[in-house]
């Protein structure tokens, strides 16, 4: 107790043992601080103890901090497109942009590694704009095809997102109704009536909204039915294993009904099979997106995918 109220403390412990005599001071603190740092991150409250994955992992995360801008300078961020196809008739109607990274010694580094990175140094503004101009660049002679961004939550919080999105879009001569962008549950933690504006702004310009991994976070039915989406995205946790009868099938008909009444399209994420295909057109999803249809792949790629006369085929 302290003046009257209650104060809860806690303690997280980072663990470094010296295996020999004479062991660098310096690097067994750094060892211990390693360890305290994986404490507070996987839950606070615990004791940690130093392994030398620790050291590898911070290496790596200093050496991606590092680089990630000369990356995005030099043009050593690409990015590729997902096919989306519609589920009656299986043709190709939007992509989805997503930001690959081949770092000259490390190989493929992971979106999840490099765009978290991104997000704790700040450079995820940089990052977020190159992928919008070069999908809008490369999008333009896709005739109707449209093309989804996502958006990080630390983008969706500026206050002056409109107006980049709106000068981006005129500078690449791009029709607003074909861009649209996607985001998370995680953008409304904060402030739910701000983000409600910055909704309403975002689709003032004519732009598409829709909620991605939908079904996987706290609020989801709240968030859908108070704020402006045009579609939602079923996360693939409820596609994978799909089959007739199943939980996970119960969920997507509750999820494409709700949003039905909402006036809302549905596009379900992760399909790798016929038969998924076929029970997600059943329960009434809008479009299908997966490996079933195509990896993300360049821009040539989905150019070819749109040549006159060609057949558009899903790839096993």
């Amino acid at each position: 107790m302290l003046h009257g109220h209650r104060v809860a403390s806690s303690l997280s412990i980072g663990v470094a043992f010296a295996e020999r005599t004479g062991d660098n001071i310096a690097a067994l603190l750094r060892n211990a601080d390693l360890a305290l740092c994986e404490a507070k991150s996987s839950g606070r409250r615990r004791a940690v103890t130093f392994t030398q994955q620790m050291a590898v992992n911070a290496d790596r995360w200093r050496c991606l901090e590092r680089e990630i801008g000369a990356a995005l300078a030099e043009g050593g961020i690409m990015v590729h497109y997902q096919p989306i196809h519609a589920a009656a008739d299986r043709g190709m109607v939007e992509v989805e942009a997503l930001a690959r990274w081949r770092h000259p010694e490390l190989g493929a580094v992971s979106p999840v590694e490099f765009i978290a990175v991104a997000e704790k140094t700040g450079q995820i503004l940089a990052l977020g704009e190159h992928i919008l101009r070069t999908a809008l660049a490369d999008a333009r002679g896709w005739n109707d095809l449209s093309v989804s961004v996502n958006l990080s939550p630390i983008q969706f919080r500026l206050p002056d997102l409109a107006d980049q999105i709106a000068a981006i879009l005129e500078a690449n001569r791009f029709p607003a109704e074909r861009l649209q962008l996607e985001i998370t549950e995680n953008v409304f933690l904060h402030d739910v009536e701000a983000a409600r504006r910055q909704l309403q702004a975002l689709r003032a310009l004519g732009v598409k909204m829709a909620l991605d991994d939908f079904g996987t976070g706290y609020s989801s039915l709240g968030y859908l039915r108070t704020l402006p989406f045009d579609k939602v995205k079923i996360d693939r946790s409820f596609v994978r294993g799909l089959s007739s009868g199943s939980t996970n099938y119960a969920i997507v008909q509750c999820i494409v009904g709700l949003a039905c009444q909402l006036d809302m399209r549905v596009t379900a994420e992760g399909v790798e099979s016929e038969n998924e295909a076929l029970l997600l057109r059943a329960a009434g999803c809008t479009t299908l997106q997966g490996f079933y249809f195509g990896k993300p792949m360049p821009a040539s790629e989905i150019t070819k995918r749109l040549c006159p006369g060609e057949t558009l085929k899903a790839a096993v």
